[in-house]
């Protein structure tokens, strides 16, 4: 008859001096970070004469909606959530086929100039043209004042194909040879076989794109500052904010705005509303974008 023991691990002190630091300094931290997050929410929905006064954490004073009612209201706002949403679903989808498809080019080891085309891309991470010759570029191909200049030059990525190239590069090569050995081509490849043992990166990556997207609003006042139906939410979320820093245009900015409202409280409920998507979408996709700082490591 045999016994069992059960072994008890021995806990050395400081063992537990480092679980209270790490507890206490995590905790610090997320104290920290949600902090602004918070007081930003609490502002959006108190009264903004009431905000002026101060001493507003994270629990509002005066409560109400009027901000994110004006906010609402606002023609341009509404626009330009149209246009960002638009530009991230699309970006997104488009970006992520022309990279994973790029990828696959050239992690394929009997591709010739694979090596080279991947040190061209890496050249171009750290190199580019400049904002006057792109500006000049974009709009000899008629890029600029239209939708698709927020689109087409995102579609390829170095870093983004360079992280789908290296995920590929894990991939036993003898599910290709298996799959050629019953006649498939290199299309049905990719479609079939690599693109589903890929979904982790594709994840990674468009998370990547999409955020992006959905913060880009520099694009939108060099190319489209003219075109306001092509403006975006970020870009008005800029303005709005702009406008704060001059009290001479805050009135001309705030129309049909109530006594209850200022400038302050409406920049609150604009940001709420700019970050909120991004903010419910992080927690769901967290780990695929744990996963993509992993494969940042790529080799050329």
């Amino acid at each position: 008859m045999s016994t069992s023991r059960t072994k008890i691990k021995k806990i050395y002190p400081g063992d537990v001096a480092f679980r209270i630091f790490n507890t206490l300094f995590l905790t610090i931290f997320v104290i920290i970070t949600l902090y602004p997050i918070l007081n930003t929410l609490a502002i959006s929905f108190n009264d903004g004469t009431d905000a002026l006064r101060g001493g507003i954490h994270i629990v509002p004073r005066v409560f109400t909606t009027k901000n994110y009612q004006t906010v609402l209201q606002r023609q341009a706002l509404k626009t330009g959530a149209f246009i960002t949403v638009s530009r991230t679903v699309l970006g997104t989808v488009f970006a992520l086929f022309a990279n994973a498809v790029l990828a696959f080019i050239v992690s394929r080891k009997e591709f010739v100039f694979r090596k080279q085309l991947t040190v061209f891309w890496i050249i171009t991470m750290y190199v580019n043209g400049g904002l006057i010759p792109t500006f000049l570029l974009y709009r000899k191909l008629n890029l600029t004042g239209t939708f698709w200049v927020y689109v087409i030059p995102g579609l390829v990525g170095a870093f983004n194909m360079l992280v789908i190239r290296t995920y590929m590069n894990g991939i036993p090569d003898s599910l290709e040879e298996s799959a050629m050995l019953d006649g498939a081509g290199y299309t049905r490849i990719f479609w079939t076989i690599i693109s589903p043992l890929c979904k982790p990166v594709y994840a990674t990556v468009a998370l990547f794109v999409a955020v992006y997207q959905w913060n880009s609003w520099f694009d939108a006042m060099l190319y489209n500052r003219l075109r306001p139906e092509y403006t975006t939410l970020q870009y008005e979320l800029m303005k709005l904010l702009s406008s704060v820093m001059n009290q001479n245009t805050n009135v001309e900015s705030l129309k049909n705005v109530q006594d209850t409202v200022t400038p302050t409280s409406v920049r609150a409920a604009a940001t709420i509303i700019t970050i909120l998507p991004i903010v419910c979408l992080y927690p769901f996709l967290q780990r695929y974008f744990v996963t993509g700082l992993t494969l940042g490591s790529v080799k050329a």
